[in-house]
């Protein structure tokens, strides 16, 4: 995931980390006295670069400062555990850091958006922070989208993917399958569907276009089942308005009945989404 499209990264959350800092703000921290934080929400760290990564330090030195706070017994790190773990690995003693005051909530925030700004992040990591830093800090889509340089659809989608089954979402962490791909599957109301399409892209290496258009005959021929089974008659008309509802809300929109009377059911994922897909309707 590129990062030209995480607005101004760290400081578009945390403001005062936008202050240019000066070499008078930078301190030589032992390494012995800074511990990682516990509410990181990377867990896993690749050994491999991480041995590229102190090679890299050994050579050049760590040319960004970690960000650290004061804690109890040493210090605590905001943001560069990647570096100070590579540092250690590098056999050097003290790194360059910058210590700031920063609350637990603030701590948080920018610990997420760090670990959205990895180069290896997958869409579920990438929707997982999405949603914790909505549902733990109540921020809305809207207020996140402006501040990472998104739009709120791109953040409903994303987020959407956390539904996805978890064989599926197996697939994903392990690069088997992309957001595309995945993006296409939720078209797919049936999972055992989704399961058996997920499947097939991983054994035929299909594309997302192709896993588009499957996507769309499945989510028709299940459609037409569903209402043959009422003893109702496809009606074309109603399957392209369902199209281009959804379309234009970003989300499942079904159109069921007949041209006298029917239904049109809509969904959503969450009271954000559902304020979202409000605002559309009535134009705001």
């Amino acid at each position: 995931m590129s990062k030209k499209g995480l607005g101004k990264g760290l400081g578009a959350l945390i403001p005062m980390l936008e202050e240019k800092t000066g070499e008078k703000n930078i301190q030589e921290i032992n390494l012995n006295e800074i511990r990682p934080n516990e509410h990181q929400p990377r867990k896993a760290f690749d050994d491999e670069k991480l041995s590229e990564l102190a090679a890299s330090i050994r050579e050049h030195g760590i040319l960004q400062p970690v960000i650290l706070r004061k804690v109890k017994n040493g210090y605590e790190i905001v943001a560069g555990e990647r570096r100070w773990r590579a540092a250690k690995m590098a056999g050097i003693d003290k790194i360059p850091a910058v210590v700031k005051e920063l609350t637990d909530a603030e701590v948080m925030q920018i610990a997420l958006i760090e670990n959205l700004q990895r180069e290896d992040l997958n869409p579920l990591e990438e929707a997982a922070a999405y949603k914790r830093l909505m549902e733990e800090f109540g921020m809305t889509q809207e207020e996140l989208a402006m501040r990472i340089g998104k739009s709120r659809s791109q953040i409903a989608n994303i987020v959407r993917l956390l539904n996805l089954e978890p064989e599926i979402q197996r697939m994903i962490n392990e690069g088997r399958l992309t957001a595309g791909h995945a993006r296409a599957l939720l078209a797919i109301e049936d999972p055992r569907e989704r399961i058996k399409i997920a499947r097939r892209i991983t054994e035929e290496n299909i594309s997302v276009r192709e896993t588009e258009e499957i996507a769309k005959t499945v989510s028709l021929k299940t459609g037409k089942k569903v209402q043959k089974g009422r003893g109702e008659e496809i009606n074309p008309a109603l399957l392209h308005v369902g199209e281009q509802l959804q379309k234009i809300l970003g989300t499942k929109v079904r159109v069921k009945g007949s041209e006298r009377r029917g239904k049109i059911e809509i969904e959503f994922y969450s009271e954000d989404e559902l304020e979202r897909i409000l605002e559309i309707i009535m134009g705001s």
